[in-house]
């Protein structure tokens, strides 16, 4: 309604000429208009986007991990709304931040739908949009995009960078609006023993997954993980006094989320709900009701829109992803936008982590619902977490390549024969696996026991396998369609995981 008042003024100068008007009257408009575009700058809410790289679900005191101590984030999921079925796009860095940037399935990123890429100059994202069509001040600190290289482009895709929140907060203008990318490194590896013991936190208190060695390797490696996500948490904290002493806070939406699972074996890179499934929680004080959780599957492509929305800039076409508005904000007569019952997921190449230089990684899509994950694994015969083989590796000692060094991996790797249980356990992070994957998580939550062959299961399979190719087709995806060449062996700008040596494992048998 405002706008269209200072637009009827417009319309009435224009209509009567310039003698149409006195001075002063003209005088009047210009000022009505002048106040008018200073009130919808006020109205337009700051975005603070505080985004963790390798933290999943559920490490948060939120969902009830008895161990990790998050008062930011609990205070954002009391006072806001706690997402418990938020999944990313792609298990990966760089696929995953692309695909939050540009509100759009991973897929459709080109080269970027792999990790250490480079970003496609002709796809357009939310902060660039919010600076250029409704005047919001862009930046960002620490891990934007990425990793990759930007092209043309004279910053990173999340906006410019800074050093630190308050310099960006002391370069704009006036009472500008901003939407500001947080990416902190935490709590990507490698670890430190020293800060897990400054953070207090008892690695006899962690609760470890099946899918993991219940053995105190293991247990200090998830304590130390725990550590980082409570310091990325406390700094979040931190933002928001910063806020909080400049008067901003109640005029900022904030969201609090993690690029993908966390890094450890049969997560990150993967499409079991280790490496996908993720925390999230918006804040808005005066808009969003406090204390509510909501279960429909959201992806993170979905927080581009949202964005957009409440900055008033209309959402390109091209945007897969789905504004949250309707579950954030839904009004007195209108129920939450349905069709939110399940999420597809995927991933390309993580590294170049195969034994032939001719493979490009290991491409796989899952279609995930309350009941089921089904998983399509394109190339069955290629190494999902990358060859165990060091000396045939494509790459230099590239070993194991799509899941980071570390104490856990060590210990699988050191106990991979010998021991059932334990050679089981490697086996599920690193063997080969079937064209087709399915998991009951009714029974399976964690998703160790595959049921694809089952004759019990035989329905749902056909089903969902008919499901997954048909929803790929409707968003374009290279692999559904038949047009891929941009997906299979784009550039590749950085390391890879390689062998070790035999004296570091050797703490580990």
């Amino acid at each position: 309604m405002k706008r269209l008042w200072a637009l009827l003024f417009v319309c009435i100068a224009l209509y009567l000429g310039p003698g149409g008007l006195h001075a002063q009257e003209r005088q009047d408009v210009q000022e009505r208009q002048d106040v008018q575009e200073r009130q919808d700058v006020q109205e337009r809410p700051n975005i603070l986007f505080a985004f963790a790289d390798d933290w999943g679900y559920p490490h948060a005191g939120a969902y009830g991990d008895p161990t990790v101590n998050t008062p930011t984030f609990d205070r954002l999921a009391a006072e806001g709304v706690l997402f418990t079925r938020a999944f990313v796009s792609s298990p990966s860095c760089t696929p995953s931040r692309g695909a939050v940037l540009a509100g759009q399935d991973f897929w459709r990123l080109g080269a970027a739908a792999n990790l250490w890429s480079t970003f496609p100059e002709d796809v357009e994202v939310y902060p660039s949009l919010l600076a250029e069509r409704s005047g919001y001040a862009v930046g960002h600190t620490r891990k934007g995009w990425g990793p990759g290289r930007i092209g043309d482009r004279s910053h990173n895709p999340a906006g410019p960078a800074f050093d630190r929140f308050t310099q960006f907060l002391d370069q704009r203008s006036g009472d500008q609006p901003f939407a500001f990318w947080f990416g902190s490194h935490d709590p990507h590896r490698t670890y430190s023993d020293s800060l897990r013991r400054a953070m207090g936190i008892d690695p006899a208190t962690v609760e470890v997954p099946p899918m993991l060695p219940d053995v105190p390797a293991v247990r200090r490696d998830i304590a130390n993980y725990y550590a980082e996500v409570q310091r990325f948490d406390r700094e979040v904290g931190r933002l928001l006094q910063t806020l909080a002493e400049r008067g901003e806070l109640k005029n900022t939406i904030v969201v609090m989320s993690g690029d993908h699972g966390w890094p450890f074996p049969r997560g990150k890179a993967n499409l079991y709900d280790a490496g996908t499934r993720v925390p999230l929680a918006i804040w808005w004080p005066d808009r969003v009701e406090a204390g509510r959780t909501i279960s429909e599957f959201v992806n993170l492509t979905d927080l581009a829109p949202t964005f957009l929305e409440v900055g008033g800039v209309p959402v390109p076409e091209e945007m897969t992803g789905q504004s949250l508005m309707d579950l954030l904000v839904p009004s007195e007569h209108d129920r939450p936008e349905r069709g939110r019952d399940y999420v597809v997921m995927g991933r390309e190449r993580h590294t170049p982590a195969q034994e032939s230089p001719n493979d490009g990684g290991y491409p796989v899509r899952a279609l995930r619902t309350d009941d089921y994950l089904y998983i399509r694994n394109y190339y069955p015969d290629r190494w999902p977490a990358g060859t165990p083989h060091y000396r045939r590796a494509a790459t230099n000692n590239g070993w194991l390549g799509d899941t980071d060094n570390g104490p856990t991996k060590f210990y699988l790797w050191a106990h991979r024969s010998g021991r059932s249980r334990l050679q089981e356990l490697y086996e599920q992070s690193f063997a080969k696996r079937p064209a087709v994957e399915l998991y009951d998580l009714r029974s399976d939550p964690h998703q160790l026991h595959n049921v694809a062959t089952d004759p019990d299961y035989a329905e749902v399979r056909k089903r969902l396998g008919e499901r997954l190719p048909t929803l790929l087709r409707r968003r374009d995806d290279p692999r559904a369609i038949g047009t891929n060449p941009t997906l299979d062996r784009p550039p590749y700008f950085g390391g890879i995981p390689s062998w070790p040596g035999d004296s570091t494992l050797t703490p580990y048998r």
